[in-house]
C-alpha cells in the first residue's frame, strides 16, 4: 500500500509539471502563465503623467524637481538591478530597474508622498479621504490585504497599488509590486 502512495504522488508530479510547462510554452519568461493579464493596474494606472514602463529619458522630462540617485542594486527577487530616484521636492520617488548593472532603465515602481499633487487615474491623491480611495477604488480591492485606517490595496500587493492612510487621509501611494 505505501509503495501506491508513492507512485500516485510521482505521477501527480509529473502532471503537474506537464501542465505548468505546456502553460508556460510561450517563450516569454514574463508572459502570464494563463489567462488575461493578472495585474491590469500595472498596465492601465498612472500617477500623473508617470506610468510603469517608463524610460529615463520619458522621466527626466516630466519631472521637474532636482533629482538624487542611490546606489544601483542588484534585486535577486527579479534578476533586476535597481536604482532609486528621489525627487523629495516633488514627493516622488521611482525604483528604476534595468537587466544589466548600468543598463537603460525603465521605471518598475512609484511612490508619492507630500508634496506631490499627483493624482491617479480615478482622481485620488495626497489628502484623499479613505471613503473616497473606496469609492474609487471598491471595485478592484484586495480585502484580505487591505487594514481599515492604514492600507487599502487595489488589484494586489503582487501588483497594483497600495494607499496607506493617516487620520483617515491617504500619506502615500505606491504604484507597483510590493511583494514578490
Amino acid at each position: 500500500m505505501p509503495r501506491i502512495s508513492v507512485v500516485l504522488y510521482v505521477l501527480l508530479g509529473v502532471a503537474w509539471l506537464i501542465s505548468f510547462a505546456s502553460s508556460a510554452s510561450s517563450g516569454d519568461p514574463k508572459a502570464p502563465l494563463n489567462g488575461p493579464e493578472p495585474f491590469p493596474l500595472l498596465k492601465e494606472e498612472r500617477l500623473g503623467e508617470l506610468r510603469l514602463g517608463l524610460t529615463e529619458k520619458e522621466v527626466k522630462v516630466k519631472i521637474p524637481c532636482k533629482l538624487k540617485k542611490g546606489q544601483e542594486e542588484y534585486w535577486a527577487a527579479t534578476g533586476d538591478f535597481v536604482q532609486k530616484w528621489d525627487y523629495p521636492d516633488c514627493g516622488i520617488t521611482l525604483d528604476m530597474s534595468s537587466e544589466g548593472k548600468g543598463g537603460k532603465k525603465t521605471v518598475s515602481a512609484i511612490l508619492v508622498t507630500s508634496p506631490s499633487l499627483l493624482q491617479t487615474k480615478r482622481a485620488i491623491g495626497i489628502g484623499s479621504t479613505e471613503q473616497e480611495v473606496a469609492a474609487a477604488y471598491g471595485d478592484c480591492q484586495d480585502k484580505e490585504m487591505s487594514e481599515t485606517g492604514r492600507t487599502f490595496v487595489a488589484g494586489s500587493v503582487y501588483g497594483g497599488l497600495i494607499f496607506s492612510f493617516g487620520n483617515g487621509r491617504v500619506t502615500s501611494i505606491f504604484l507597483g509590486a510590493g511583494a514578490e
